[in-house]
């Protein structure tokens, strides 16, 4: 086990009607001005907005909205953000949506307190000082930003996904009412379930093997994920099934399920980032689309590692084979999952059918123009980028 810290400072409001309290949760932290961030329409037809305009009301806050947050959030609706809290001289900034809301509220954060542009934070040319504090009201079981210290954001030029972590843009509450991802679409609820398993599998598949404790908590939360997404698509009012994926979520991206492993892999997101700047495909199907390419590139680095995955998470009997027959078998057990819920298993899947020339520049992009290597669990360059996008169309 390596060293660690395990920081989570964001406050947990769990169970139905919970978003009610959103305007008191505010005051608590100091707020006195809130933009009310969030996306579609959804949430103003729903009501949502107005029960949370509500309570904000009541607690005796004033506000300010911004919506139009897309999958895949732009810098320029954070541009748009940033010139509104300093406009309206906005303290709190409270996110009503999903992981896209989340990563784009953070961003507004970041680049209210920053003189410098806000993409030179993504682009490592600076890094975070603060941020103004942020709080979410949670509508899809998904990202898991309410709880973790990142934040991905879009450049429209050149359509780059590029990520920042830092404690500063770490929410100060989470609002959690499973109610709310009842009446979401079967693609978005499964969408969010396989962005829930690939946030701890990235922390999973890790060099580091001698993790009793935290693959015991890895796996019992991805084998609960399987099963909840099946029951949830099937029933979607089904409270318990949501409950259990919206829990899941947050501790998936909270830094629970990777204490002692290291830095985990992150291959298949890095790749996946490329894919969502250049095309805007829903993140979970996007990582769907990759992994089980990037697996079958990887696994020989450690079969042992695939073949617990295999036996453990997707009850692969361990009689079945050894190390490398149980790894691959696991590989596609888990593929043929992610097609039952209705996920792409390749590129292609996607709707998109990758030129040589997209390849070589999905790993241009990937490799930040040839600067870095990506994964933990096999480190991967340039080369190895265009052959997994290749093996993935």
């Amino acid at each position: 086990m390596t060293n660690f810290t395990y920081y989570t400072p964001t406050k947990v409001v769990f169970g139905r009607n919970t978003e009610k309290e959103t305007g008191r949760l505010i005051s608590q932290a100091g707020g006195r001005k809130v933009l009310l961030h969030y996306g579609s329409g959804s949430a103003e037809r729903s009501g949502l907005l107005n029960r949370i305009c509500a309570s904000l009301e009541e607690a005796g806050l004033d506000y300010v909205c911004l919506g139009g947050v897309v999958p895949n959030p732009r810098l320029s609706k954070v541009y748009e953000g940033i010139e509104l809290c300093r406009r309206e001289e906005v303290d709190f900034i409270l996110a009503v949506g999903g992981g896209s809301v989340i990563d784009s509220a953070k961003a507004i954060g970041y680049g209210a307190v920053h003189e410098c542009d806000v993409w030179d934070l993504y682009e490592k040319k600076e890094m975070p000082r603060g941020c103004l504090p942020i709080g979410a009201v949670l509508t899809i079981a998904a990202s898991g930003s309410e709880m973790s210290n990142s934040s991905v954001i879009t450049n429209e030029k050149g359509w780059l996904k590029r990520s920042v972590k830092s404690d500063y843009a770490r929410c100060r509450f989470a609002v959690m009412n499973p109610e709310l991802t009842c009446s979401l679409p079967a693609f978005q609820t499964a969408s969010g379930s396989a962005d829930i398993l690939m946030h701890t599998m990235e922390r999973y598949f890790t060099p580091e093997c001698q993790l009793a404790l935290t693959d015991g908590i890895a796996e019992a939360l991805m084998r609960t994920v399987l099963t909840n997404a099946r029951i949830a698509l099937a029933d979607p009012g089904n409270y318990e099934a949501r409950a259990e994926l919206m829990w899941a979520g947050s501790l998936s991206h909270n830094g629970l399920t990777g204490c002692g492993g290291g830095a985990g892999d992150w291959a298949p997101h890095q790749l996946e980032h490329e894919l969502g700047g250049m095309f805007d495909v829903a993140h979970g199907a996007g990582l769907t689309a990759v992994w089980g390419s990037w697996a079958r590139y990887v696994y020989r680095e450690n079969p042992k590692r695939f073949a617990q995955f295999a036996v453990r998470v997707l009850q692969i009997p361990e009689t079945a084979g050894n190390a490398e027959e149980l790894a691959l078998k696991g590989i596609e057990a888990l593929e043929k999952y992610f097609v039952f819920l209705g996920l792409p298993v390749t590129i292609r899947g996607l709707g998109i059918d990758l030129t040589t020339e997209q390849i070589r520049e999905l790993a241009y992009k990937c490799s930040f123009f040839g600067t870095r290597t990506i994964g933990g669990f096999k480190k991967l360059d340039r080369e190895d980028m265009e052959a997994i996008y290749t093996m993935a169309r």
